[in-house]
């Protein structure tokens, strides 16, 4: 099925302008002042008996940290009022969030482990919301996606590209979500990396000072849509190369980045949330694994009948 006739808001809080006594089945259903509010925090099927003029809010899963690298970018964020459907059977699809790079071998050893994965693809109707991107691993790479993953910061030739990866891919109006930041450069021996982005802001870049501060990740999305304010989809934050501060998850379920040999934090369960980077020593041991990025959530509303 497909909905149509949609206005598309910016993020923020939500309300419902049209249309009819809309009637549905699927997820956990509460209410919030005159709305019904259908919760999916799982893969299942949303059934319109009586159609008419919905809202929603869809979030993809994060993306992985990476293995001695950069936060995972948050899943993407799309919002719309008065989406119009029709009666019959949608299937609401939750995306996963994407696993964290895996460690390699101590540094001159035989491998540099694997990459970050990208969260999976949240679905309701026509409406798409893109897995966040995985932040850059020592393995070389990064990707983009709802919100991009941060930059690495491991000294050599297997790290290409520090800088963040892109945010809103495929692009979506508004945006569904922001670019990662910039991982420090690789020559300082105490870099840090870039967080992850979300849909409000952009990974924060990593600082390579006296002091290096890896970067945070993007600060997550608030909205009011089922009742009480609640943050969703912030972006991981990135490791640190030796001494130095971890990059903060961003708020809204964002994993924190870590140091020497200890793994990312992952993202918050149903947040959308990227994971935080694995840490990682300055030519020694073995790297910690990227943290898991946070899994998705679909919710529809609709004006209470009376």
């Amino acid at each position: 099925m497909t909905g149509f006739g949609f206005n598309v808001s910016g993020f923020g809080a939500f309300s419902s302008r049209g249309g009819g006594p809309v009637a549905a089945s699927g997820g956990t259903v509460t209410t919030s002042g005159n709305f019904t509010v259908h919760t999916f925090t799982s893969s299942a099927n949303f059934v319109v008996s009586n159609g008419g003029n919905v809202d929603f809010l869809v979030i993809a899963g994060g993306g992985g940290g990476g293995s001695a690298g950069g936060g995972g970018g948050a899943g993407g964020f799309r919002t719309a009022t008065d989406f119009e459907v029709s009666s019959g059977t949608f299937a609401i699809t939750v995306g996963a969030g994407g696993a964290g790079g895996g460690a390699g071998a101590a540094r001159g050893g035989t491998g540099i482990g694997t990459v970050g994965i990208k969260g999976s693809n949240s679905v309701f109707s026509s409406i798409t919301s893109t897995g966040g991107g995985a932040g850059q691993s020592e393995a070389g790479v990064g990707t983009a996606g709802g919100s991009g993953g941060g930059g690495g910061t491991a000294n050599g030739a297997g790290m290409p590209n520090l800088n963040g990866y892109a945010g809103n891919t495929p692009s979506t109006s508004p945006s569904q979500g922001n670019n990662g930041g910039q991982g420090g450069n690789p020559s300082v021996t105490n870099s840090g990396s870039g967080g992850g982005g979300d849909a409000s802001a952009v990974g924060v870049n990593s600082t390579d000072t006296a002091v290096t501060v890896a970067g945070a990740g993007g600060a997550g999305t608030a909205s009011s849509f089922s009742g009480s304010s609640v943050t969703r989809a912030g972006g991981g934050g990135g490791s640190v190369r030796g001494a130095g501060t971890v990059g903060a998850g961003g708020a809204g379920g964002g994993g924190a980045g870590t140091r020497t040999q200890l793994a990312g934090n992952g993202g918050g369960t149903n947040t959308g949330g990227g994971g935080g980077g694995g840490g990682h020593l300055n030519n020694v041991g073995n790297q910690g694994n990227g943290g898991s990025g946070g899994s998705g959530l679909v919710i529809i509303r609709y004006l209470t009948d009376g």
